[in-house]
């Protein structure tokens, strides 16, 4: 996920290997990310909206276990599979779950590495602008063949207008919105540098193209935060 230790166009394995950015984690997202905490929950809102009430979730980039946090203490009858390319952040997960680990597996990888299901939900939250076009697109098509039918799905990333009149007023948002929520101007102004150097990002448009040429069906942005969007579907 991106924050102040890590940014799209870098390795997401490889930008939470240094001790600072595991340290910052917790900490990190809710600067840059506008309604951090509100994305958890409506996700949570979302995904309960079609998966049954002892539904086995996949949550592909669980990172340090925010996002896994949120959804076992939502739906106690939840089990979740939590996927994650970073070791070091896939054991802060399992130390600060604590109990909730009970209904939790954590699975060191990437999609290919995930269990075959088939899963009654999925989430993939602020992973996917890590990727490519293409590899998005394969990503998503591995997520969608690990749901049952009608599976709900619920995606949020780094997505914001590309055109070169509008993409400069976004970034600086970005980065004004990190510095408001407590971000040093520095670390804001290094942040928008990677993200202005990132050229996998895509509009909105183009990433709900992928969600459908997936698989997914009634996909909606449910979801829209500066340079941040995300998305609800069904298998």
């Amino acid at each position: 996920m991106t924050t102040d230790c890590i940014q799209p166009g870098r390795n997401a394995a490889d930008s939470f290997k240094n001790a600072e950015a595991i340290a910052n984690y917790a900490e990190g997202p809710p600067r840059f990310v506008p309604g951090f905490e509100a994305l958890h929950r409506m996700t949570a809102i979302l995904l309960a909206e079609n998966a049954p009430a002892t539904a086995r979730v996949l949550v592909l980039g669980a990172g340090g276990g925010l996002e896994l946090s949120t959804l076992a203490r939502a739906q106690p009858g939840w089990s979740f599979v939590g996927v994650d390319p970073s070791q070091p952040m896939l054991d802060l997960a399992s130390k600060s779950l604590g109990p909730l680990m009970a209904r939790i597996e954590l699975v060191h990888g990437y999609i290919d590495d995930a269990p075959a299901g088939p899963f009654d939900a999925a989430t993939c939250l602020l992973t996917l602008h890590f990727l490519d076009a293409a590899e998005r697109l394969r990503t998503t098509q591995a997520i969608h063949a690990r749901l049952k039918p009608g599976a709900p799905f619920v995606a949020a990333h780094s997505s914001f207008p590309q055109d070169p009149a509008s993409r400069p007023t976004w970034l600086s948002r970005y980065a004004a919105y990190a510095v408001a929520a407590g971000a040093s101007p520095e670390q804001a102004a290094s942040a928008r540098v990677a993200v202005d150097g990132h050229l996998d990002l895509l509009d909105p448009g183009e990433d709900e193209a992928i969600l459908r040429d997936a698989g997914f069906s009634d996909v909606a942005m449910f979801y829209a935060a500066f340079t941040w969007r995300g998305w609800t579907a069904r298998a």
